[in-house]
C-alpha cells in the first residue's frame, strides 16, 4: 500500500495538499505522521524522504516528495480519476494557477502560517500582503466564473488546483480575511469536503504546540 508521510495536521500546509487530494479520490494510503521540529521527526523522516522534509509519497521501493510533484504522480498514476482538467486550455490554467500557488504568496506563508486551531482577525495587513491576498481572491473569482456552471470547485469537478489552495481556504478562516461573495461561496464549498473536516478534526486533536506558528494567534 501507498505510505504518506505527513507532519502535523495543524500545521503542515503542503502535507494537507498531498492527503487531500489522495483522500478526497479514495486512493488507499497508509498515513504516517510525524510531529515536526521533533527528534522523533529528525530520526524518522530520512526514513522515507531524501530531501528530509514533508510530504512524501512512497510506492513500493520509490520516494515521491514534494507536494506539487506528489499530485502530478497521483494524476499520471490514476487518469482515470482526472485529477486535472479535461479541456487542454483549461488544465493550462490550472497547471498555472498551481504552480503560482507552489512558487509564490510569500507575505501569506509568512505572515499568515496555517494553524487550524488558531481564530483571530488580522487587522494590520501591510500593503504587499494585502496585494497577495487580493491575487488570491482573483484567481477564485477567475477561475469560479470561467467555469460556472460545471462544478462548485475552480474548474468545476475537484482537482489539483483545489488540492493547492485548500491551505489557504484555512487561513483566510483563521484570519478572518474578508473575500467577496464568489470567494465566500468557494470557500464554503472547501470547508464542506468530508475529506477536510476529517483533517481538521485530526488537527484539533492534535496535542504539539510549535510556537512559531502561533505568532499569530
Amino acid at each position: 500500500m501507498n505510505k504518506l508521510i505527513i507532519g502535523n495536521k495543524n500545521y503542515s500546509s503542503w502535507s494537507l495538499r498531498a492527503w487531500l487530494l489522495v483522500k478526497q479520490f479514495q486512493i488507499p494510503f497508509e498515513e504516517i505522521r510525524i510531529p515536526l521540529f521533533t527528534e522523533e521527526f529528525k530520526q524518522k523522516i530520512k526514513e522515507y524522504s531524501p530531501t528530509g522534509f514533508v510530504p512524501t509519497l512512497c510506492v513500493d521501493d520509490q520516494s515521491i516528495w514534494d507536494s506539487l510533484a506528489i499530485c502530478e504522480y497521483i494524476a499520471d498514476a490514476y487518469p482515470e480519476l482526472h485529477c486535472w482538467p479535461g479541456d487542454l486550455k483549461t488544465r493550462a490554467v490550472a497547471r498555472s494557477v498551481s504552480n503560482e500557488m507552489h512558487s509564490g504568496f510569500f507575505q501569506i506563508r509568512n505572515l499568515l502560517p496555517m494553524n487550524c486551531r488558531t481564530k483571530t482577525v488580522i487587522s494590520d495587513i501591510s500593503p504587499e500582503l494585502q496585494a497577495e491576498l487580493n491575487r488570491i481572491c482573483e484567481i477564485w473569482r477567475t477561475c469560479r466564473t470561467r467555469c460556472a456552471g460545471e462544478g462548485d470547485f475552480l474548474f468545476g469537478d475537484f482537482s489539483i488546483a483545489d488540492a493547492m489552495y485548500a491551505p489557504v481556504v484555512l487561513r483566510f478562516k483563521s484570519y478572518g480575511i474578508e473575500v467577496g461573495e464568489i470567494e465566500a461561496t468557494y470557500m464554503e464549498t472547501m470547508l464542506s469536503l468530508k475529506s477536510l473536516q476529517e483533517w481538521l478534526a485530526g488537527a484539533m486533536e492534535e496535542q504539539e504546540i510549535i510556537a512559531h506558528y502561533e505568532d499569530n494567534a
